[in-house]
Formats: C-alpha cells, structure tokens, sequence
C-alpha cells in the first residue's frame, strides 16, 4: 500500500489511533518509570494528555490536516499533565506549526513537522535530558528527513520513523545510567513509540488489537470530564439552572446534634436537583448538584459543619454564551460573576485534606489537588488562575512533575504569573511564609526562591519492586527515605525507615523540624516520632501536622 499524501481525516484517524494504542499499554509505560515506588504515571499522563487532544479533534469535521492539527494541539496543550504530558504537546505544537496553512501533508513536510516538534519541545526543557522521549523523538525525526529524501511514499516513511524511534528507546539506558542501573528504557520515550505505531497501523490500512477490557475505552475517557450536549439543547430546557459545588468541613459540636449519615444527605438533596454527587469521609463532604435554589442547599449542608471551596454557576448563562459563540476556541472566559481582581494570589498544589488546610492556613488563594500520581494538566492550573481573581499569580507547583505544566499555563492566561519551583511540600511551606503582599511580582519571585535553598526535604514511601539504587539496596514492601530527591535509606517498618532518614537529614544546625504525616500513620505513631526527635536532636523544635497525604506515610522538612 502506497500512501503519497495525508489529509484532515487521515492524520486525525491517526492521531486517534495513536492515542488508542497508548491506552492500551498505559500500564505498561508506567510499570517503566525507574524508581520502584508508587508513582509511576508516565503513561498516564501521557495518555491523559493525548485524550484531551483526540476530544478537541473528535468536535470538528475537516479534511484540512493544518485544522486538525491546530485542533490536537490546542486539546494537548491545555490537557498536559507531568514533564511527558508536556513535552508530548510540544512535540505536537510544533508539529501543527510545521503544517500550517497546508491542507495536505507529503513526505517532505511529513519529516519537516516531526523536526520542529523536536525543536519545540526543547525548547520548553529548561535543561534537556538525553536518554528520555526528547532523545527518541530527536531521533526519530531525524530519520524521517533522511527517508522523505528517498522517497514519497508515507507509509515507508513511518516505517523508517518508527523503527529508529524504537532502536533509539533501546539506547536510552546508555545515555541515562539510571535506566541502566535498573534495567528498563525510558517511560516517555516508551509512550512515544506507542503513539509512533498506531500511526503507522492507520498508513498501512491495519487495525489495532482490542482495547484490554481491563482498562477504561478510549470513549470513556474522552466522554470522562466533556461533553457536547449544549448544542442539542435550548436554554429553556434547562430545569436545574444552577451548577453548584461546595464542601462541608464537619465540626464535631454540630454533627453531635445531627449525626451525618452521607446516604440520608445525598436523598435530601437529590429531591432539590440533579447531576448528583455526594463523597464524603470522616472530616469532610463534597457535593456536586444542578439545582435551582443553591442557597437552600448551603444552608442544609451547613448544619453539618463550615462550608468551604464554594462555587455556584448559572448554566443557563454559560450555555446562552457558548450558543452565541462568546468562548472563541482558545478561550478561558470565565462566565462566572466577576468580582474585583484582587492584587496577589497565589496557587499551590497539594495532596492531602490536611496539606491542603496548612496551605490555607499560610494564604494560598487556590489550592489544587494533585501531586504524585495526579499531576493536575495546564488547563486544571488556567482554571485555578481564573478562580484566584487577581491581577498578579504566584504558582507553587510542589513537584517537579509539574512546573512545566505550571510555567506552560503562565503563558496562556493574561494575567501576570510567576512560577517558583517548588519541588515538595515543605519547599511550597517555606516559599508561602516569606510573601510579601507589599513587595513586587518579581520580588517575591525572588525571595520565595531563595527560601527554597534553605529547607531540606524528606519523604517516606514504599518500594513495589525489589532493586538497587544509588547503592541502596531495596526490598519490595520496605519503606524508604528519601532526602532531597535520592533514595538515602530502606527499612522494613515505617518508624526505622524515618527514624534513619531524620539522622540523615537533621545537623547541629538545625533548627525547626516539621512532620506532616499521611493518611496510613496515626497520630500516635506520629507524635513517638516527634518524641524521637527531641530526644535525639535536643536543640530541634519539632512541629507534627495531619497531612492525609497517600503514598507518602511521612513528609518531613528541616530548618
């Protein structure tokens, strides 16, 4: 089969190919990630990131392949998730530059496109890793410009992009010891190839295996957070006019009285409304209703406890806007009522109910949930800037998994953004209490990034998989340290394994010492640690706060 050039509906069959195949092995391409603990998300972000750009394709209707790749770019972009989401939208945004204006694609143009996918997303990496998804997707470009010479066929083309993408993936553990030490390729670049051959099925006129049932389809994942339905609809059939969302932190005086019961709360509501959604814990309830009077539903939850996180939006506004074609593709108007922009705000991630309330707790504006395993995308931290209302933005990103995304939605939104690197939580801690309302966007930009230097950050998680790192050997199920993001120590029980870290961490000159304690530690356990450290570092204040973080039993930070 001989293929001498792509339109719009080829290269989008493509793309959701592409994207089809990677769903298929997300577990695969995470189980790759090089250190044996629970975060292993490169294929799922990976593929939260090309779903988004296969939902804005799957909107339009054009055989212009310049459209459709305009289309898949702008869905990647704001769907990014994690260093490999966002290096993918680069890939992609380059790409779509390439082609621009060109209804069709040749061989020639074909090869150009892939190189200045390449040239993009390097540009995007303060400091580029060999060994990784830019160095398979280097490669590979570049022998799709060596084959485009030789011939106009797509379909060889691909062939020859493909097969050096993957020669290239098995050289990555020679450029990147890591990989090597522990004797896998490299995750992104594994996603890549994925992506790689579902292009190459749909050239050749092949089909790709059944999606593993053990797995969601890729219409459920595209359907997950969108829909199109406005269209199908007018504004007066809406019968619930009010999108409402709210949580209930509980207090103990009020729920005495009248005990929560999450069943009897969800039928009270669910006779006011719709679109119903009820999840609570022991500290707090969270709920999602369309209704028409939001005010009577904050008043019952309230008898539980203090309303937090509130949002209410009229749908019948939203949806006379989107029909009167107000939210141009690109857009982030927000449709909500616009109060006066306050001067600063600031947003910072977190994992857990209780990092979340510290966060509050030192003003942060915004606080998004996220972290290890669930990197919120560019478009998750847009929203939080349009949430903030203020004229100028500090973004604490808390895991060097998402600065990128964090800096990619500075430059989308136009507001005045700063991004401090914040690499952990007790990086994020320190940076919040040197801002300065007073003080300049830059100024502050400054100072929280100096305060960054000066905290040392711990973690303690667990291994799924026996190997050996850094010269520390590792168990599966052993409990590890890690100190500034190397793996220090590996115990069999929680307590040895902090108890080794904190002597790897705390000196003489130390002075205060926080323990933020996760979801699987009690409060008991926590605080023999503390008792722990006054014992053994006399002259060290110790500060023990409930996190409710998962995947990391302790967060630890020294001063």
């Amino acid at each position: 089969m001989t293929v001498k050039k792509v339109g719009g509906n080829k290269l989008s069959q493509m793309f959701i190919f592409g994207a089809d195949n990677l769903n298929k092995n997300v577990k695969m391409v995470d189980a790759l990630n090089v250190f044996p603990v629970p975060d292993g998300d490169t294929g799922t972000n990976m593929n939260l990131t090309i779903t988004s750009g296969v939902k804005e394709i799957k909107n339009i209707t054009t055989d212009d392949a310049s459209k459709v790749a305009t289309s898949f770019s702008k869905g990647l972009l704001m769907g990014a998730r994690g260093n490999s989401g966002v290096i993918l939208s680069q890939l992609f945004r380059g790409f779509s530059k390439a082609i621009e204006g060109n209804s069709e694609i040749d061989t020639k143009l074909f090869a150009e496109a892939f190189e200045a996918g390449v040239g993009t997303a390097y540009k995007a990496v303060m400091k580029p890793v060999e060994g990784t998804i830019l160095t398979v997707a280097k490669d590979a470009a570049k022998k799709a410009t060596k084959a485009a010479r030789k011939s106009d066929d797509m379909v060889e083309v691909m062939k020859q992009t493909l097969k050096e993408a993957k020669e290239s993936l098995e050289r990555t553990p020679d450029l990147l010891p890591v990989l090597k030490e522990v004797g896998v390729v490299d995750s992104g670049g594994q996603g890549l190839v994925t992506i790689y051959e579902g292009f190459l099925a749909v050239l050749e006129g092949k089909e790709l295996p059944e999606v593993s049932s053990s797995g969601p389809s890729m219409d459920e994942l595209v359907n997950a957070e969108h829909h199109k339905a406005q269209s199908h609809m007018k504004t007066e059939d809406i019968h619930y006019g009010y999108c409402t969302e709210f949580m209930v932190k509980f207090k103990s005086e009020k729920t005495k009285e009248n005990p929560f019961s999450e069943e009897e709360f969800r039928n009270r509501l669910s006779e006011h409304g719709d679109s119903l959604l009820v999840v609570s814990d022991e500290d707090l309830v969270k709920v999602h209703i369309h209704t028409e009077k939001p005010g009577d539903m904050l008043t019952l939850a309230q008898t539980y406890g203090d309303l937090i996180n509130i949002k209410i939006e009229n749908m019948r506004e939203q949806h006379t806007a989107i029909l009167d074609n107000e939210d141009k593709p690109g857009s982030t108007k927000n449709v909500e009522s616009q109060a006066a922009k306050k001067e600063f705000g600031i947003i910072t991630v977190s994992m857990g109910s209780g990092i979340e309330e510290l966060f509050k707790s030192l003003g942060a504006t915004v606080v998004i949930a996220g972290g290890q395993t669930m990197n919120p995308s560019t478009e998750d931290i847009v929203k939080a800037i349009r949430e903030a209302n203020a004229e100028k933005l500090i973004i604490l990103p808390n895991n060097g998994n998402i600065v990128m995304a964090a800096e990619q939605a500075a430059t989308v939104v136009d507001e005045e953004v700063a991004v401090v690197k914040t690499k952990t939580v007790p990086q994020g801690i320190s940076a919040l209490l040197v801002f300065n309302p007073s003080s300049s966007l830059d100024d502050n930009q400054s100072a929280m990034t100096e305060a960054v230097k000066h905290v040392k950050s711990g973690q303690i998680t667990f291994a799924v998989r026996d190997t050996n790192i850094d010269g520390v050997e590792i168990k599966e199920n052993d409990f590890m340290g890690i100190f500034d993001g190397k793996i220090v120590t590996a115990k069999g029980t929680q307590k040895e394994a902090a108890e080794a870290l904190l002597s790897e961490m705390i000196n003489d000159k130390d002075e205060i010492v926080t323990i933020i304690f996760g979801e699987d530690v009690d409060e008991a356990e926590a605080t023999a640690l503390g008792d722990w450290i006054e014992g053994n570092f006399p002259d060290a204040e110790v500060e023990i706060h409930p996190g409710n973080q998962p995947i990391y039993s302790y967060i630890i930070s020294v001063e």
